[in-house]
């Protein structure tokens, strides 16, 4: 390989055409199509073969990380068929995989570590091939290294600064592979006071300024019942390597990617954060499931369950009141408009919630259906996961495990019109692929890779 097709990133320069590592204009130079113009034509036609293939094909991504920004990250870029090599402790693997239960049995009646896959690490870890490798000697920093020479993407997730005595730190890598896209996921990113800190989740809420504002009116502050902030971290970094391998077809080269839970928890806050930065004022607080400059817009008490709904404006009020059979309410003259609605919040909870208790949540969703105003039922998460349009939506998919059996996992979310993201393989056994990545990408021989095994250093 010549110095220069390393630095050809595949599916981002066309098969055979040369690039230039530093000239932005690399592709006209040399004689490349520009990626910008038009596509690949077979006698004038859409070449059929690209039209089927993932938006990320031909991608390849090292993925060091573990817990769930970072593998949810790399789930992503999985799903939209980036081949992900996940490396893991040769004994641990993933964090995850012992934070059962639940865990989805091994059926194959051989005795292991964990007594199944934990529904934790299965949840972010499809699309994924595992690598069971410790890099704590010189030949795991070796054969990673290889790897990162045959990889476009590389994500860690470890404290800053701590990679670098392995020799696997940005300015060591970018040296080896300058196209390469490196993304650190942190607690607090590379730099400011607490970048030393180990970040997670719940800990970021608290001082991000997230939990301050969850939980109910007069209740303490409560960290929302999902990752939140993990969760967006994970997705403003996989926009992040998206991003930089675009970049990367005019310039050839590769970047850092710093990517921190804190400041993804600051965007996080939104129109929150924007209230404060234009009033200069303390928020208001804890709202529970209402608003703070809306209402009515929350949930409420039925007589069996609960229900939410929204008069966001005058007119879907009217529709409210309408549907509660108190059409009174629209002139009284405490309601007639949101401020004095807002104003009066207490009374007029009060009374809306004394009629839903009248009725089912059933009943009330067979009231409001058609009448244009958002409602919905609070469902739990049986109820989600069996809910008629998350099915209809596809968003739950039964997949076949090769030990456990078949198993139900979340669906990607985004639909396109061409080629559909799908759960291509379920999330991998401990070291399932290390036989295969050294194989195949390094040309191990079988002698090579159990002489590793047998030293420990891979799994």
């Amino acid at each position: 390989m010549n110095s220069y097709s390393r630095l050809c990133p595949r599916a981002i320069w066309p098969r055979g055409a040369s690039c230039h590592p530093v000239v932005g204009f690399a592709a006209r130079k040399f004689g490349a199509r520009n990626p910008r113009r038009g596509l690949a034509t077979v006698n004038g036609a859409v070449d059929k073969k690209l039209l089927e293939k993932l938006p990320l094909a031909g991608i390849r991504v090292l993925d060091m990380t573990r817990v769930l920004a970072g593998p949810y990250c790399t789930q992503i870029l999985g799903d939209l068929g980036a081949e992900i090599i996940k490396i893991e402790h040769p004994t641990r693997g993933d964090d995850t995989r012992s934070w059962g239960p639940p865990d989805a049995p091994y059926l194959d009646g051989v005795e292991r570590t964990f007594p199944g896959e934990s529904a934790y690490y299965l949840s972010v870890n499809r699309n994924k091939k595992s690598l069971g490798l410790s890099f704590n000697n010189p030949t795991g920093i070796s054969i990673l290294h290889e790897l990162v020479k045959k990889c476009d993407v590389l994500v860690e997730n470890y404290l800053p600064g701590s990679l670098a005595k392995y020799k696997l730190d940005y300015e060591t890598i970018s040296k080896i592979n300058p196209a390469l896209v490196y993304a650190s996921v942190t607690g607090y990113g590379q730099t400011g006071p607490y970048s030393d800190r180990a970040g997670y989740d719940v800990m970021v809420e608290a001082e991000m300024g997230l939990m301050h504002i969850t939980g109910e009116r007069d209740g303490p502050p409560v960290k929302v019942g999902v990752a939140v902030t993990d969760l967006t971290t994970g997705m403003y970094t996989a926009i992040g390597v998206l991003a930089a391998l675009y970049s990367r077809r005019d310039t050839g080269l590769g970047q850092w990617i710093d990517a921190s839970l804190s400041d993804c928890q600051v965007a996080g806050l939104a129109n929150i954060a924007s209230s404060g930065l234009i009033s200069g004022k303390k928020d208001s607080g804890r709202w529970g499931t209402a608003h703070a400059s809306v209402v009515p817009y929350r949930a409420y008490k039925t007589g069996d369950t609960n229900i939410a709904v929204g008069g966001c404006n005058d007119k879907l009020y009217g529709i409210l009141c309408d549907k509660l059979g108190k059409p009174e309410w629209k002139t009284d003259p405490r309601f007639v408009t949101n401020a004095l609605r807002v104003k009066n919040r207490d009374t007029l909870d009060r009374i809306i919630e004394d009629e839903l208790k009248t009725k089912s949540t059933k009943e009330w969703l067979e009231i409001f259906e058609g009448s244009g105003m958002p409602y919905a039922a609070v469902n739990d998460i049986q109820g989600t996961l069996n809910h008629e349009h998350v099915l209809a939506r596809n968003m739950i998919e039964k997949v076949d495990h090769p030990i456990c059996g078949p198993i139900k996992l979340v669906n990607h979310p985004v639909k396109y019109s061409r080629v559909e993201p799908k759960i291509r393989s379920p999330p991998p056994m401990l070291g399932e692929h290390t036989h295969e990545v050294l194989r195949e990408l390094l040309d191990f021989d079988d002698a090579q890779i159990q002489d590793l095994k047998d030293k420990k250093t891979v799994a």
